[in-house]
């Protein structure tokens, strides 16, 4: 009995990681080949940067009527739902021209929001116990989905195209399918209860809610325009072949997964917050400081901000579960967070396009990516100060 119990746990894990793979990589395939979409479709730096950018505001939007097909559908349902829609959205992307690549992107987006809604609802009820080692390992996932296809988009788009390349990824939605269908079959039901109200909830007059959403946008912003434009960064100051630039961004996502694992150990072995929390502020300016002081240096800085940016998550969350309260006041504060951080968020890739193109350069993108790298830094900082005074 203890053996099949084991072998259940373990198909339950293994399903929650192969969905997560499946949760930044559609987004992150298409910074390699970015400027051969941009080219192909005839758009220009902005214009590309929105199929970047608008996933990232669907997770902004679509949230609260996630949280509601939750509890009227179950997560194994809505997540397998979300498996057939992230593969539809990627082969659609990749079909024809920039409307329908829109179109693709938006169901995508829409597709992920379910993953980041579900997926710690089933972590924190299917492995109780466990809940900071498995985040860790799911956080974990998430970088590397994106590590995969930020190092092999470009070399399978030398091969076949950019849209065969992008195309191709949907294969990891149909794994994910199968282990996640025989792990959580349709049959099993599990609704989740959402907690609903018309009143403004009380954690919207704590400072810490708004420090922590500034925060969070900061980090997200730079995390998604980082991820969008790193290789084409590379490329034109380095030199750097596109499938060599893209191996080398690579490292941005694979070091966050080593972020996302030890960040949490080491809060749990109650390493001081605040630390903890300088130190990634420290790790993530590196990055733009570094490639425009030294840019050959580029392998210690994407180090660096990937360790901080995987480490990141756990800081700004661990700070909400500590100061919330309750679990109902922890999800309101959680939703507000991140609502106003994706949207934030959303912008990063078509605003650091943007500047690119007005400047010529990518000295005036990098400040932005500090700036915002800076503002995340002090709002976190504040948002300590502010839950110190409250206690």
């Amino acid at each position: 009995m203890t053996a099949a119990r084991s072998a259940a746990r373990g198909l339950l894990l293994a399903a929650v990681l192969l969905y997560a793979l499946n949760l930044r990589a559609p987004i992150t395939a298409l910074a390699p080949v970015v400027d051969d979409v941009r080219a192909d479709l005839g758009l220009s730096a902005a214009g590309v940067g929105l199929l970047t950018g608008i996933p990232v505001l669907c997770f902004a939007v679509a949230t609260p009527f996630m949280a509601v097909l939750l509890g009227r559908l179950g997560t194994g349902r809505v997540v397998a739902a979300s498996l057939v829609t992230v593969l539809a959205g990627t082969l659609l992307r990749s079909a024809d021209g920039f409307g329908t690549a829109l179109v693709g992107t938006v169901l995508i987006g829409v597709a992920i929001t379910a993953g980041n809604v579900a997926v710690p609802v089933v972590i924190g009820r299917d492995f109780p116990g466990h809940v900071p080692r498995v985040t860790g390992l799911y956080t974990a996932a998430l970088n590397g989905g994106s590590v995969l296809t930020t190092t092999l988009t470009a070399p399978l788009a030398e091969v076949v195209g950019w849209r065969w390349a992008l195309a191709s990824w949907g294969l990891l939605a149909v794994v994910a399918l199968v282990v996640w269908q025989r792990a959580y079959p349709f049959s099993r039901a599990e609704p989740v209860p959402v907690v609903t109200g018309t009143k403004a909830p009380d954690v919207w007059r704590r400072p810490v809610t708004w420090f922590l959403a500034v925060a969070f946008a900061g980090q997200a912003f730079g995390y998604y325009a980082v991820s969008a434009w790193l290789p084409s960064v590379l490329h034109d100051n380095l030199g750097l072949e596109r499938a060599a630039s893209g191996g080398a961004a690579a490292l941005f996502q694979l070091f966050g997964m080593v972020g996302g694992i030890a960040v949490p150990i080491a809060l749990g072995r109650r390493a001081p917050v605040a630390a903890v929390a300088a130190a990634i502020a420290v790790g993530w300016a590196a990055l733009p400081i570094g490639l425009l002081l030294a840019p050959q240096w580029w392998p210690v800085w994407c180090t660096f901000a990937g360790v901080a940016q995987g480490g990141n998550f756990a800081v700004i969350f661990t700070v909400i579960a500590s100061s919330a309260g309750s679990q109902a006041a922890a999800r309101r504060m959680s939703a507000t967070v991140q609502s106003l951080g994706y949207g934030c968020a959303a912008l990063g890739p078509s605003v650091l396009g943007a500047v690119h193109a007005s400047s010529g350069g990518w000295t005036a993108p990098l400040l932005v990516v500090l700036g915002a790298v800076l503002t995340m830094g002090a709002a976190t900082g504040l948002g300590l100060r502010s839950m110190r005074r409250e206690g």
